[in-house]
């Protein structure tokens, strides 16, 4: 049997079985419109315009979630399936890969398919992988719920979390630390009931939010170089692995990768997590050094010094990478 299947995942996911091979591709019915028809009950969509090594993004491996029938329209869609009760529309394009390959990110589901392969093998691949399908965008809506709750309006006395406390932004002028451009300070110095950290941030108090976003996220980025590579250090000992070079990524769906040379990219937005958490991704892209795929004797590696990482795993991927920038 063939392989016609290659799924795209979030962090730390791993790609399930390939769907079969059905004999023929059956006809396609005429095209309903289903933005304007959320019970159409049609599987098939005619085209109306035409149109991813050990990769780690945000979580896998949780229960799947029980979804009612709801309505995944990707903005692009140009073909739509229903799963389970669900109607799914998504972005399809023929592509020149020799494998299916799906695809959840913030807009929905899309698909790729060699030219060659039949519409009704492709449909019975979703419906094969409905479930995983479902998880994947149900979560992808809580995340994107997640990021509008948390936006943040970037101006004096804005609050966002570091390490997993709360920190608030204290715009000063005329605070001696310009090239530096924040300040972490004291918790004492926080006022009754507000966030116990505050971030003295070295800027006029007319400057505009990018001005004050860039500067804060040069000083998260600048903190989260030095934890990681201390982290590192840490780590590396116990799993009898050595890093070489250690890269900041700002990836909106995977915190890391490594590759087998030692070099290890981390998500600088991992420093809005408590320690835990980031070690629990450092240990994760570290053991890859020693085995890279997510095999049984993988996960018996990062359990070898994190006996926890289960729960830290469920924790990374129930909450969102960053407040919405």
């Amino acid at each position: 049997m063939r392989n016609l299947l290659q799924l795209t995942l979030d962090l730390f996911d791993v790609a399930p079985p390939a769907a079969p091979r059905p004999a023929a591709d059956p006809p396609t019915p005429k095209t309903p419109d289903f933005h304007q028809n959320p019970g159409v009950s049609s599987v098939k969509l005619t085209v109306l315009a035409p149109d991813s090594g050990v990769k780690d993004g945000p979580g896998g491996g949780l229960e799947a979630v029980a979804l009612a029938p709801a309505s995944f329209v990707h903005p692009r869609a140009n073909r739509e399936v229903l799963l389970q009760g669900a109607r799914v529309a998504y972005a399809f394009a023929r592509s020149r890969r020799r494998t299916i390959g799906f695809s959840v990110g913030p807009d929905g589901l899309s698909v790729r398919a060699p030219g060659w392969v039949p519409l009704g093998e492709v449909d019975a691949a979703l419906r094969e992988k409905s479930a995983w399908i479902l998880r994947k965008l149900g979560e992808a809506r809580e995340r994107q719920a997640g990021h509008e709750a948390a936006r943040i309006n970037w101006a004096d006395g804005a609050v966002l979390p570091y390490l997993g406390e709360p920190l608030r932004l204290l715009i000063d002028p005329k605070h001696p630390f310009s090239a530096a451009g924040a300040q972490l300070e004291p918790g004492a110095l926080a006022a009754p009931g507000a966030p116990a950290q505050v971030l003295r941030v070295a800027l006029a108090h007319t400057a505009s939010a990018p001005q004050i976003r860039d500067a804060v996220q040069a000083w998260l980025m600048r903190q989260a170089r030095e934890l990681f590579r201390q982290r590192l250090d840490h780590f590396a000992p116990q799993l009898g692995v050595s890093w070489k070079k250690l890269s900041l990524s700002n990836a909106g769906t995977r915190w890391g990768s490594a590759r087998a040379d030692g070099s290890i990219r981390l998500n600088w937005r991992l420093v809005h997590f408590r320690l835990p958490v980031i070690d629990y991704v450092v240990v994760h892209e570290l053991s890859h050094l020693r085995v890279m795929d997510h095999s049984p004797q993988f996960w018996d590696t990062v359990e070898s010094v994190m006996p926890g990482y289960a729960q830290l795993r469920r924790e990374l991927r129930k909450q969102s990478v960053t407040p919405a920038l």
